[in-house]
């Protein structure tokens, strides 16, 4: 592993105060974005001693963290309370303070455009405003997922058109993200952290910055290697995902369970790592950040077929999803059009509170204009917002035993833990499954029909 030169000397005066302020915790830590990614981070730094001024465009944000009112699902009530209580974290939509600030950490949003290519207008415009506000003695980080490159050939020019030098006035490093909402082992805290700078003062100063709320902080030797190490950890996870999930087509089609193949693989003590198939995948990082990576790679003439591919597959299955539905309402003598589906779960994973990216959202609006009609419950997700020009406004039904029986097909997307399975198939006509939620359903199990 790289080692952090210890170089900053009393001659380095810029970047020697930052670095004590950094270890007195006197620093006031900026944080530009305070979803899911920004306001656990700003709780962390706060919970040590940091003074944290978060920046939003959304007002409602905005009052809701100086309320101390949470809004995200990895950030504990109290704690968040408390901080704003005493005024330890405070939120503003006010740029201009950024000038406040000794370090400002980015966590804006970095979604794909419509053809699928990188949008990284959100960094860009976060870039802008901080060169506006930019002052010698600062640390910014960029933690947004982003392609290899961002951080040198995009950022930091922004930053440096204000007449300062990285190196010397500022400092500037990447660090990726690497958050898993609702993970209860691994957090913020404990989750290992790679950062690496632009410059040796910039990689000394930001390594600081992170140790001091994290266990475990990686150097690395460049913001290109951290930015490609965070997209490679999630185009690794989607790779293996499109192997399972096509491996889950195979089974179909052999009539196997491709459930029982796994977990029987999985009980192998070396050499493979499990992964389950799905409906899709979803989330702000696995259907995201390959294409970061393939629209990079074109710039050298390099075409990552292998990771292309996965894509494909990924996007097939949720196809497949719509045809089983076809061939298990079929088999119960009815149609697609006007058939009543009650879909249980739409968030992209169990227990949460997030529909970025969701299959279910793909799904659900395939099968309304195949004629059939949607509902849905889900506990994490009370109402579904226009997404995309495709979901129409829709919000949770009460799950109830007269609903599930009255709907022509339960069809299970999100296994949320909270939901009685056994009840579920007890009272539908008939159940999809794509999670394998009813694993352990003893009764009525010709009901059930999985992928």
């Amino acid at each position: 592993m790289l080692e952090v030169t210890q170089a900053i000397t009393e001659k380095d005066a810029t970047a020697l105060e930052l670095k004590k302020k950094i270890i007195n915790h006197t620093a006031r830590i900026g944080v530009i974005g305070l979803g899911y990614v920004g306001l656990p981070l700003a709780v962390e730094k706060g919970k040590v001693g940091f003074p944290v001024l978060g920046f939003d465009i959304n007002g409602e944000k905005v009052a809701k963290v100086n309320a101390g009112d949470n809004y995200i699902g990895d950030v504990k009530d109290e704690e968040l309370k408390e901080l704003a209580e005493k005024r330890i974290l405070r939120a503003t939509t006010d740029f201009s303070r950024l000038a406040e600030c000794d370090v400002i950490i980015i966590c804006v949003p970095t979604p794909l455009t419509v053809t699928r290519d990188p949008d990284i207008s959100y960094m860009k415009a976060s870039a802008d405003e901080i060169a506006k506000y930019i002052r010698p003695g600062q640390l910014i980080t960029l933690e947004s997922t982003t392609y290899p490159g961002t951080t040198e050939e995009v950022i930091l020019p922004i930053l440096e058109s204000s007449g300062l030098k990285v190196g010397k006035d500022f400092f500037l490093a990447f660090s990726p993200e690497r958050v898993d909402p609702g993970n209860k082992r691994f957090s913020t805290k404990n989750t290992s952290k790679v950062v690496g700078g632009v410059t040796p003062y910039c990689l000394e100063i930001s390594y600081t910055l992170y140790t001091q709320t994290i266990v475990n902080v990686v150097p690395v030797s460049s913001p290109g290697a951290a930015e490609l190490t965070k997209v490679f950890e999630n185009t690794y996870r989607a790779i293996n995902i499109a192997l399972v999930n096509e491996m889950m087509l195979l089974c179909d089609r052999m009539g196997l369970d491709v459930w029982e193949i796994v977990d029987a693989a999985a009980t192998k003590p070396f050499g493979i790592h499990t992964f389950y198939p799905g409906p899709g995948v979803g989330g702000h990082c696995i259907p995201i950040d390959p294409f970061y990576l393939t629209w990079k790679a074109r710039e050298y003439d390099f075409h990552t077929r292998f990771i292309e591919l996965a894509g494909e597959i990924n996007v097939e299955v949720s196809y497949y999803v719509v045809n089983k539905i076809y061939r298990a309402l079929n088999q119960n003598k009815k149609a697609m059009k006007d058939a009543d589906i009650l879909v249980l779960g739409v968030a992209y994973k169990k227990d949460i509170d997030d529909v970025r990216e969701s299959p279910a959202l793909i799904i659900m609006e395939r099968l309304r204009k195949e004629g059939a009609n949607i509902t849905y419950h889900d506990p994490y997700i009370p109402v579904i917002e226009p997404h995309g020009g495709s979901i129409m406004h829709l919000e949770s039904q009460a799950l109830t035993p007269e609903r599930m029986a009255a709907a022509d097909c339960v069809l299970i997307i999100t296994d949320h833990s909270c939901i009685d399975y056994n009840q579920v198939v007890a009272h539908a006509q008939l159940v999809v499954d794509t999670r394998n939620a009813t694993k352990k359903v003893r009764e009525m199990r010709e009901k059930i029909y999985k992928i």
